[in-house]
């Protein structure tokens, strides 16, 4: 397999951390910041990881090169438009994660008549909406604004039990069943920020090792298709 070209686009914590790390799981691949990619750098995967600032420009890049956009934003504007090459959306790139939510896609249903809560906690900055919360509210028929959020870093560590070291950077999701006589909880825990270039890089292999149709894939797509 010929050598890939990774274009990371953002300037915040995310595409920082994946620059760093994602030549060390890539190792056939050239991974560069937008920043630095200019315009010649041919046909691509980009990794959008910013705010949206330079999202239009992006898009031009990837329509003049056909190039994949992988998008890792969640609610952003690529979800409703339709594109001449492939997108892949990834709100998020745990692939431990994203097959335990294609579970509970397949399976919520059957929980629909019981009473059913869900808590999820990040990191005190992450302002933007739970996409994974949201997610999994829906397989399980709960409203979103129903989700319970906590910011507060004294109540990550007493009640959800998040390890101190991990306050900065951790995503926790807790689901609670229950009905008359019993009750089912089901946690999530992802820690640091390494199980998401991780999972990136599998879903950057799954992408190379498929031939993709220019429309949009939602990431869940290739846990179905058993890509990764």
């Amino acid at each position: 397999m010929d050598k890939a070209v990774i274009i990371v686009a953002g300037t915040g914590k995310l595409a920082r951390e994946l620059l760093g790390a994602l030549p060390g799981a890539l190792a056939s691949a050239e991974v560069i910041a937008w920043a630095d990619a200019g315009k010649d750098a041919g046909s691509a995967i980009v990794v959008h990881a910013g705010s949206g600032r330079e999202l239009e420009e992006i898009i031009c890049y990837c329509q003049t090169t056909k190039s994949t956009l992988v998008e890792l934003a969640t609610g952003s504007e690529i979800e409703q438009r339709g594109f001449d090459f492939p997108v892949v959306l990834c709100p998020n790139t745990n692939i431990l994660m994203l097959k335990f939510m294609a579970m509970l896609a397949a399976s919520g249903s059957l929980f629909r008549n019981y009473q059913v809560s869900i808590t999820e906690s990040h990191q005190a900055e992450k302002s933007s909406v739970p996409g994974t919360a949201v997610a999994l509210a829906q397989s399980l028929g709960v409203p979103s604004e129903a989700i319970r959020s906590i910011r507060d870093p004294q109540a990550q560590q007493d009640d959800l039990k998040i390890p101190a070291e991990y306050l900065a950077r951790h995503a926790f999701h807790r689901i609670e069943i229950e009905d008359q006589v019993g009750r089912v909880v089901l946690e999530t825990s992802v820690f640091g920020p390494a199980p998401y270039a991780e999972g990136l890089a599998q879903i950057i292999a799954a992408i190379r090792s498929h031939t993709l149709e220019n429309r949009r894939y939602s990431v869940m797509e290739f846990i179905e298709n058993g890509w990764v």
